[in-house]
């Protein structure tokens, strides 16, 4: 059973099983990649930041209030995005 958990985990991680245990050994990073539903999530967020940042810049001179709530959103999605980056 851990060694088909193992397997799973290298599998996700798109290594052999050896490289995995090399790379778990000498304590390098191990990322997963990232499924297709991760992937659609991924690719949405990134059209709400940049739809963010260009309302932002319409508003910019108009409202500052408004402008910096917009950006203060777009900034919190883009560190949700940089969490989920490979």
């Amino acid at each position: 059973m851990e060694k088909k958990l193992l397997k799973n985990r290298a599998k996700r991680s798109g290594l052999t099983l050896s490289e995995y245990f090399r790379r778990v050994a000498f304590e390098k990073k191990i990322t997963e990649r990232l499924t297709e539903d991760e992937i659609l999530i991924y690719s949405t967020l990134v059209k709400f930041h940049n739809n963010f940042k260009s309302i932002g810049n319409m508003y910019r001179k108009r409202n500052p209030k408004l402008t910096e709530e917009v950006y203060r959103l777009a900034n919190e999605i883009k560190s949700h995005l940089q969490r989920l980056s490979p």
